[in-house]
């Protein structure tokens, strides 16, 4: 008797690992991978899928390596994008019970939820976004506990193409989003909040330095130059140069095979034989850091491209002030298909050094509000809207480099986790560095100085550094021996954490450290001086001063060293400008962007990101709202229009002439357009509300009260009367207005 219960149980285990064993071999002889074409060299598995999942659109890893999928099953069931606002969606944790690789198991951590689109393992819980909140929740034994609300107003309610996304773990400690302009952090328990610099729009990376890569829907990628917050500490201050930025004009796609695209009609988005030839919906991206690719992968950025099935791979060149990107080949992709199911829209880096894809492998992804009437008749043929409950997450692995150990990060002792920040794969970096952190593991403090110091590793210094940081263990000293001995990557980190250590008292050995720096002759380390001297100022105005303006002549005309400039001055632009006068310093573009953030500072004018609390902070009337939901992705939530994707808004010639603006909203605007004299060519169609029955004319008319209140200085308005008959004015072509035509129309 005293046997037979532990006996019944090992029969149970066996009876259900028999039956997930047989589910796991099902799944795979169930998913046809011939359809798929790799790049040679390369593996790529699926290691989990239906029915353990359904439309998964995030994932992240616990301490134990398992993986943590947020799944959205409520997105486009059908043509009217019905189910949105039901809980129907859901945090699961995949389980590998055989140890092969492959999940066997899908276990509910939460549901009944609305739309989750995002995931993170920080500070022993799960942080996840439900629009419109933010949420931390602690766990023991995989179940929920304790959850608190971090920000309420995480994500304003509206298109979900277009909500925050991505919490993003960065080496500086702070966690960073898509499509939102915050960071957030915690600290001694307490979560803070900060304003940051507004980017893309579906997943974020980072590379091993600390930058930020992301993108937008005609927008392969897009990347911040500098660290992060290095040129936005100046609230009057808006940079246009160094972050958010196109890092390559070329967004060419290779698809295999004909896709069907929302915006197949317009002019140029597809060629002769049906091909999409550039990306109208790119989603998540990362830079890969897993080290088991070889070098020539290192720091590649892998994009997701669900329109036309496919993966692209980009290579970095990074320039010390700035940084470059190009498409690894032409005429081809690093993973494609024949699959108009497969829909990746995440990629991560996990444990093992492997590409973590996951595939929503849904066939409608565009969101209802944006579907034009091509791609709806084009459903009727090829009925894209039948494929619903699938989802899968493909890994990639290089051919005979694949490692299978498993980490469990709680049970490493404090020594083991420091020396895991020499790991090649930066997710276990990246991860070793957040424990020590969380942990509070003090006891390292003497060997992560040693790391710190060790320039024999430039990647786990820095990791040093901000465990160092994260523990409040930093000191000037130590900064200064890192900053004389170690290379420029590690320096320009070194110059950003010295700054918490400007004082009158270090400013004499500052000056001497910052002498030898500007000795080296390295861009990297000049931006990051340049960004941090007028930090420095107020302890030595004299000296700084002239370090300033040494930058200033040494990198006349590179717009990168003088917004670091700018942003690092914050309060003593006025002294700055009397000095450059007093010297005749001639840079005429320098002095008036100074000028500019004198004139900013005095009518009390700020960037953008420090007036906005959320991204529906004020009571907004039905057109902001309407705004934000469709216009507001394409042309940013100030108007000031996103490089590569639309022109501005702001103080626009065609705001100003509300009719004009009226007759595009309704009927849309294709070819080229001039905003200010400033020619904008996207090769893009902007598509009329016309087409889109559930908005009307009053709907219409508040749009364009709004916009026209925003973004002019004479706000004007067009009653629902005027948008009737507008509404008729239709283009020669039947189709969008022309810039030729709306000026005509202006004319009469």
């Amino acid at each position: 008797m005293i046997q037979s219960k532990p006996m019944r149980y090992y029969i149970l285990v066996t009876i259900i690992f028999l039956i997930f064993s047989c589910e796991k071999e099902n799944k795979e002889d169930s998913i046809a991978m011939k359809n798929y074409k790799m790049e040679e060299g390369f593996e790529m598995e699926v290691i989990a899928a239906e029915p353990l999942l359904k439309a998964p659109v995030a994932i992240d890893f616990d301490s134990k390596g398992r993986m943590w999928v947020a799944q959205m099953p409520g997105y486009m069931n059908d043509m009217q994008g019905s189910d949105e606002d039901k809980p129907v969606g859901s945090i699961v944790i995949l389980e590998d019970l055989d140890a092969d690789g492959i999940a066997d198991r899908s276990k509910v951590f939460l549901d009944s939820l609305v739309m989750p689109r995002a995931i993170a393992h920080v500070y022993g819980g799960l942080l996840y976004a439900e629009p419109p909140f933010l949420y931390f929740v602690d766990i023991e034994n995989d179940q929920p506990v304790n959850r608190i609300v971090v920000d309420s107003v995480y994500a304003a309610d509206g298109n979900p193409e277009h909500q925050p996304n991505g919490l993003l773990l960065n080496i500086d400690n702070w966690i960073y989003n898509a499509k939102s302009n915050f960071r957030y952090r915690r600290i001694n328990d307490v979560w803070k909040k900060e304003s940051t610099t507004f980017r893309g729009q579906w997943g974020i990376s980072q590379d091993n330095f600390g930058r930020l890569y992301f993108n937008n829907n005609s927008t392969l990628l897009l990347g911040d130059h500098l660290l992060p917050n290095r040129v936005v500490r100046n609230k009057h201050f808006t940079p246009k140069k160094s972050v958010n930025k196109l890092l390559t004009e070329d967004q060419r796609v290779y698809p295999l095979h004909a896709t069907t695209v929302n915006r197949g009609y317009a002019k140029g988005i597809l060629n002769a034989d049906s091909i999409l030839i550039h990306t109208t919906a790119a989603a998540g991206l990362s830079v890969y850091r897993g080290g088991a690719f070889g070098d020539d992968y290192a720091e590649n950025v892998f994009v997701s491209v669900p329109e036309g099935n496919l993966i692209k791979r980009m290579t970095l060149t990074f320039h010390g002030d700035s940084t470059s990107a190009k498409q690894a080949w032409e005429n081809k992709e690093f993973l494609a298909s024949t699959d108009e199911g497969f829909r990746p829209v995440t990629i991560k880096n996990g444990p093992g050094g492997g590409l973590y894809i996951v595939d929503m492998h849904r066939g409608m992804i565009g969101h209802h509000a944006y579907l034009s009437p091509y791609l709806k008749k084009k459903n009727e043929a090829v009925r894209l809207d039948t494929i619903l409950d699938y989802g899968r997450i493909i890994k990639v692995t290089k051919e005979s480099n694949i490692n299978t150990t498993q980490i469990d990060f709680e049970a490493l002792t404090a020594s083991q986790l420091v020396g895991l920040l020499n790991d090649s794969n930066g997710w276990v970096r990246d991860r070793a560095q957040h424990f020590l952190i969380f942990k509070n593991q003090k006891k390292a403090i003497s060997e992560l100085k040693t790391i710190a110091l060790n320039t024999n590793n430039e990647i786990a210094q820095i990791h040093a550094l901000y465990v160092l940081e994260g523990l409040n263990a930093l000191n000037f000293d130590l900064l200064v021996a890192v900053g004389e001995e170690s290379s420029a990557n590690v320096v320009g980190h070194a110059i950003v954490l010295l700054e918490n250590f400007a004082s009158k008292r270090n400013r004499k050995k500052a000056l001497q450290l910052f002498k030898k720096m500007i000795q080296r002759n390295d861009k990297t380390i000049d931006v990051y001086l340049s960004s941090s001297f007028g930090k420095w100022l107020p302890h030595d105005r004299k000296a700084f001063f002239h370090n300033i303006l040494f930058m200033l002549k040494k990198h006349k005309g590179n717009s990168i060293i003088q917004e670091s400039i700018l942003s690092g001055i914050g309060g003593n632009e006025q002294e700055i400008l009397k000095g450059l006068q007093l010297v005749s310093y001639d840079d005429a573009h320098f002095l008036a962007a100074l000028k500019e953030v004198i004139q900013m500072r005095e009518e009390n004018m700020v960037n953008a990101i420090f007036s906005r609390k959320s991204l529906n902070e004020d009571n907004r009337t039905a057109g902001a709202k309407m705004f934000f939901q469709i216009c507001a992705s394409c042309h940013g939530s100030n108007g000031e229009g996103i490089e590569g994707l639309a022109p501005p808004l702001l103080k626009s010639e065609h705001v100003a002439d509300v009719e004009r603006l009226a007759l595009i909203v309704l009927h849309g605007l294709q070819g080229p357009i001039s905003v200010n004299g400033v020619g904008y060519n996207f090769d893009l169609t902007m598509p009329g509300l016309i087409r889109n029955s559930e908005i009307s004319d009053k709907d219409i008319a508040a749009i364009i009260a709004y916009v026209s209140n925003a973004f002019s200085d004479e706000p004007q308005v067009v009653k629902k009367e005027r948008i009737s008959e507008l509404r008729e004015k239709t283009p020669l072509s039947k189709g969008e207005y022309t810039m030729p035509e709306l000026l005509q129309f202006s004319k009469n």
